[in-house]
């Protein structure tokens, strides 16, 4: 069943804090002031989320220019923002379709005013561990055909989940019900030091009131990806997962990084 708490609008949320770091507004007073103090902790994470969202439109052009995916599930989309999933793979293909999922009320409302207009976009308020829900939902049926490849996208999402929900047994469900040539896209914060790694998951967890999970190491994000076919150039920091811009190469988070890649079921 879906997710049906409130989101207390003076308590930040994960979703609001990422769209204040890449500029956006959606997002409330409440948001910045958490921000900024991420921001003592961890001085580069305007850097480190500028970096994610080029990685997810590189991937989203990839999936659908190079391995011809048209169709789409976005886990943990977050508010809506410039080139977004649909609007990156409907400009390859207008026939793409895609399905977001998220719980937080502030992207729902956001989502489904820009989205009613396009007939091949659909969002679901749920939260993602609720496979069962998301994948029997109308408009999950309607938009997603599970007998054709499909990619699921986990983009800057499986850290906001704790160890007791279980992201890795996720995306073991969510592959599970996709077909052979299925893609799945992760990327997830890192970082090698055990200190940043406890600060900022300390600082996120009283920020947020407990909503989110924690930073993890390279090795846990290796762990999502065993038994897949992952492509080229690997798991690395997203930053260089095929660049496509030299100068947007240059901007480098410090404290911690967005780790992960792409990766084929075989």
């Amino acid at each position: 069943m879906p997710d049906k708490k409130r989101v207390d609008l003076t308590v930040p949320s994960a979703a609001r804090m990422y769209d204040w770091l890449l500029g956006g507004s959606n997002n409330f007073e409440v948001d910045k002031v958490a921000c900024e103090l991420l921001l003592k902790a961890a001085p580069t994470t305007k850097a480190l989320a500028l970096n994610n969202r080029w990685f997810l439109e590189r991937a989203v052009r990839a999936l659908a220019e190079k391995y011809g995916i048209r169709q789409f599930i976005d886990f943990g989309s977050g508010l809506p923002t410039q080139n977004n999933v649909h609007q990156i793979a409907q400009a390859i293909d207008p026939s793409s379709r895609v399905c977001y999922v998220d719980n937080d009320p502030v992207v729902l409302g956001y989502g489904k005013s820009l989205l009613d207009e396009n007939d091949r976009t659909g969002i679901i308020g749920s939260d993602m561990v609720e496979t069962e829900f998301i994948f029997k939902h109308p408009d999950f049926e309607r938009l997603i055909d599970l007998e054709e490849p499909v990619a699921a996208l986990f983009v800057s999402v499986l850290h906001c989940l704790p160890d007791d929900a279980k992201p890795d047994e996720l995306v073991r469900r969510v592959i599970a019900k996709l077909k052979p040539g299925s893609f799945v896209v992760i990327c997830h914060l890192v970082s090698d030091s055990s200190r940043l790694r406890g600060q900022v998951t300390d600082l996120m967890l009283e920020l947020t009131h407990g909503n989110w999970g924690r930073v993890r190491e390279k090795s846990d994000v290796h762990g999502y990806f065993e038994g897949l076919d992952v492509k080229e150039p690997g798991l690395i920091d997203v930053t260089d997962w095929r660049p496509d811009s030299e100068l947007r190469q240059r901007q480098r988070s410090i404290e911690w990084t967005e780790y992960g890649g792409l990766a084929e079921i075989p």
